[in-house]
């Protein structure tokens, strides 16, 4: 080969992603230009792409400067083949109805050419191609020549760097690569399992960027800094900053490697044969301002701050620059030890947290848009959440830098039933390895752990999901990561399984993962609060009707509220979850049968705001118990990668409803809840400080508003870091009250102001579980609540006024609610949507509180933020809807 191939183990140092941008196709004539200056990272900024099957020219051609490529599509820097072709009009927007089933699966079974033009100015300094993110598998050829092989170029997460400084030459030149088809059950790429109806393509294509590095004779690889903070103290921290310096050229070369943290400055001077490498290591033994006393220490967010620190290495050689390297990083300590009941049980900085988090999904296609990414991480933050696990999909460099400043914690790792689970699953999906699979997937693991070790909100790396490995790829894993110098506990699986080395992994995946009543969280078996459960959820998370309008026609909306046996679409592949019938049966055996679609919709948005509350309420609470205390949940999931029925607690569009504001009520920094296995009122406090000289006072209502029972209690006080604390107990029975009844719930401080108030709609008839008879996914109800009483509620006026305050590109809509009815009856779950002037949504939007219920004379004042350019010109109005609240529209400009 014309190229030197540098190593399927290298990996892409910190900060090499060329800035934030989307996956739009840019001009098929836009050559990218290339930096000359040596320790330059220049990404491709797009490509033309091709079927071979539409392609007879030599591959020495296709890959040669000045190549017509009529007739190819153009492509983004980082796209699919499914990708580009939706962004070039080829197909229907595959999100409505069933049009993704109408794109031919047979045009993805060929490869695929990817072909890309830059310019180089002069060809004085080395030139490398660096890259990961293809999927499956690609032939590689710069200027007409070959200078890798599929069998070499393969896995969705190995990197590669290729030197083509033979091959370059200044002017124009082209890199072109034959993408193989893809299948997750036989290559170690992605797949999406249950989550959603793959993508006909199987997200072939090239999903991150390509580099063009340019370097002097001594290039500078690996660079990152080991972090040790002194815990509990945290007054000091020791850094220890590791790179490789390499010798590409073929005589010797003495070359002197400086650095600098802050105002911390240090240097040596290394010797290097032909072609060598040395590890170049500068300690606090040798570097006293590498001991930093009060260090600036990184927290989750609510915890503290999120400072990170910078590093800058360079290398020159006779007074000259060869390569620099630049990594951000941050000082936290996390430990996971087991506790004695053999759960899982995290500390940062020394202090023990409740994970509570929800499972990430990209975008079906792959497409990486940076304002998308981070409004819904901004979304998780708003819900009191504190992790994001990926479960697979590892996403580009400027997922984890977001992460980091935001403070939300991440747990990445590898995906189950497919082929990255195929030797060791059972029964699952997944081809059985063959001896080509070991090194892709010691390489996949080094490139990830040098990617991710920097960054102080990744807390672990998972190295099986469903399944634990087995001696022989756990032990590949493992060395890829001591190599790469990882500084976070080692997962062996996101289930009950263990591993030779590690052992127990100390996390269940119990499920459910569909529809189970509220009560289920509270039992301390299954899927219920107790140890850290890596993915659960009731299930099905139906939209608004705004949305539901959006993904599908009417005849598909009419099936869906009519039918509860009938396969839907937007659900699931599998068949365990095709249908929403165990969903349908709870909401009609609890609230009655749907009369419409609105019927339908709003029944759901009652339900999924229960149940979400209960599950996060059930696991806060027994956080701090001394027996089985819980330690960590994973919603399933936090958001879905295209068009939805199941498993997001908003949906594409970003929309809000029932689930989305009762993760928000539950996650509440200083919360009052009901618990649904005795009746209990608790106060939970997940702030740092105690509170005391707190009042709890516990309502009981029919659903006509009238009083049934009230008592107040004084003096609560409650610790802080997830402590809770019992106010009273409702009682077992109450004169006088209905079947379906309300209990409201209020926690007011010494002052009398009011920080949290929780609505409950009960029964005096409580869901009835079959444990005996639980399976992998849901356990039976034998049973339901009677929650019917809701429908006899009177309809209540909710009156609204509103205002719009802008600037900087921001706007803030606040919205005054009134409970205007004149007798007693409460308004239960009012939403208020910010639309535009035609009434569709305007999203994303923050809200600081939504979906409240309020007595007659009652008011609450609401804001929502988002930006103003989402208005698209539009003045902002305010739409009021709830369970017994006529739908209303008002003007808020």
């Amino acid at each position: 080969m014309a190229a030197v191939v540098l190593g399927l183990l290298g990996s892409l140092t910190t900060g090499a992603w060329a800035g934030a941008h989307d996956d739009r196709p840019t001009s098929h004539s836009r050559a990218t230009r290339v930096s000359s200056a040596p320790g330059s990272t220049t990404a491709l900024s797009g490509y033309s792409i091709q079927s071979t099957a539409k392609v007879s020219d030599p591959a020495a051609d296709v890959s040669s400067p000045g190549y017509p490529a009529a007739g190819w599509y153009p492509a983004g820097p980082r796209s699919t083949v499914l990708a580009a072709l939706l962004a070039n009009g080829v197909y229907a927007d595959p999100f409505y109805s069933t049009n993704q089933q109408k794109i031919p699966k047979a045009d993805f079974q060929v490869p695929w050419w990817y072909r890309s033009d830059f310019t180089v100015a002069d060809t004085t300094e080395r030139t490398y191609l660096d890259f990961s993110g293809v999927i499956s598998a690609a032939d590689v050829y710069v200027n007409g020549q070959q200078i890798a092989a599929a069998k070499d170029i393969s896995g969705a997460y190995t990197a590669h760097e290729l030197d083509v400084s033979s091959l370059v030459r200044s002017g124009a030149n082209t890199v072109a690569f034959r993408i193989r088809p893809n299948s997750p059950n036989k290559n170690l790429t992605m797949g999406w399992i249950d989550w959603l109806q793959p993508p006909p393509d199987e997200n072939m294509g090239i999903v991150r960027d390509v580099l063009v590095r340019r370097g002097g004779p001594v290039a500078l690889r690996d660079a990152h800094v080991v972090t040790k903070l002194d815990v509990p103290s945290l007054a000091s921290a020791d850094l220890t900053v590791k790179a490789q310096a390499r010798n590409d050229s073929d005589a010797p070369v003495a070359t002197k490697v400086s650095g600098s943290i802050g105002a911390t400055t240090f240097e040596e001077g290394v010797t290097l044969a032909a072609h060598e490498t040395k590890t170049v290591t500068f300690a606090p033994s040798d570097v006293p301002g590498l001991h930093l006393t009060s260090p600036k220490v990184w927290w989750p967010a609510g915890m503290g701050g999120q400072p990170l620190y910078g590093l800058d290495l360079s290398a020159s050689v006779s007074g000259t620059t060869s390569d620099t390297a630049h990594a951000t990083f941050g000082i936290r300590d996390v430990q996971a030890p087991l506790n004695s009941d053999g759960a899982r049980q995290y500390r940062i900085n020394g202090r023990k947290l409740l994970i509570k988090g929800g499972g990430w999904s990209p975008d079906e296609f792959l497409r990486w848009d940076r304002t998308y990414v981070e409004d819904r991480l901004k979304y998780a933050l708003d819900l009191g959440l504190n992790t994001i696990r990926l479960e697979g999909h590892l996403e580009p460099d400027e997922f984890f830098d977001l992460a980091d400043r935001y403070g939300l914690l991440t747990l990445p790792g590898w995906e189950c039933c497919d082929k990255w689970e195929g030797q060791v699953n059972g029964d699952e999906s997944g081809d059985k390895w063959t001896a080509a699979d070991y090194p892709v997937a010691k390489a996949s693991m080094a490139a990830e752990a040098a990617r991710l070790r920097d960054h102080p909100s990744v807390i672990s790396f998972l190295i099986g999901s469903d399944f634990a490995p087995d001696a022989t790829i756990e032990k590949n894993y493992l060395d890829a990561l001591k190599a790469a110098d990882w500084p976070t506990p080692v997962v062996p699986a996101a289930s009950d399984n263990s591993s030779p080395q590690l052992g127990s992994s100390g996390m269940k995946m119990t499920g459910p993962y569909d529809w189970i009543p509220p009560n289920y969280w509270y039992a301390k078996r299954e899927g219920g609060a107790t140890g850290f459960n890596s993915e659960t959820s009731a299930g099905p998370d139906i939209p608004t009707l705004d949305t539901l309008r959006r993904m599908m026609t009417p005849a598909e909306l009419d099936t869906l509220w009519k039918n509860p046996d009938a396969k839907q679409y937007h659900r699931s592949p599998s068949s365990t979850f095709a249908t929403l019938k165990l969903y349908d049966n709870a909401l009609t055996g609890r609230y009655g049968a749907p009369t419409s679609l609105s019927d339908y919709v709003r029944k759901a948005q009652l339900a999924q705001y229960e149940n979400v509350r209960a599950q996060f309420e059930a696991y806060e609470r027994n956080a701090t118990d001394s027996s089985k205390p819980s330690t960590g949940v994973v919603y399933w999931m936090f958001n879905s990668g295209w068009t939805s029925l199941h498993w997001q607690l908003m949906d594409r569009y970003l929309d809000q409803g029932g689930a989305y504001f009762g993760a928000k009520k539950a996650n509440e920094s200083l919360h009052v809840q009901y618990s649904y296995d005795d009746r209990s009122v608790a106060v939970v406090n997940n702030r740092h400080q105690a509170a005391s000289q707190l009042t709890v006072r516990a309502t009981l209502f029919n659903p006509d508003g009238t009083q049934k029972y009230d008592r107040t209690v004084t003096g609560v006080k409650v610790s802080g870091d997830g402590a809770h604390s019992t106010a009273l107990t409702l009682p077992a029975s109450v004169t006088g009250l209905s079947a379906t009844y309300l209990a409201r719930l209020t926690l007011t401080d010494a002052s009398g102001g009011e920080v949290s108030r929780n609505v409950y709609w009960l029964s005096t008839r409580p869901d009835t579980l079959d444990w005996a008879n639980t399976d992998w996914y849901y356990t039976p109800t034998t049973s339901y609540a009677d929650l019917k009483g809701l429908s006899s509620m009177a309809q209540v006026p909710v009156t609204a006024t509103a205002s719009t305050e802008s600037a900087d590109g921001t706007s803030t809509t606040t919205v005054t609610l009134r409970n205007a009815g004149s007798g007693k009856t409460p308004a239960l779950l009012t939403d208020v949507h910010l639309v535009a002037a035609k009434g569709d949504p305007v999203l994303p939007v923050r809200w600081s509180g939504n979906e409240v219920s309020l007595w007659p004379g009652e008011s609450v004042t609401l804001t929502a933020t988002y930006r103003t350019s989402d208005l698209l010109g539009s003045a902002p109005h305010i739409r009021v809807s709830g369970w017994n609240t006529p739908e209303r529209t008002v003007p808020a400009g």
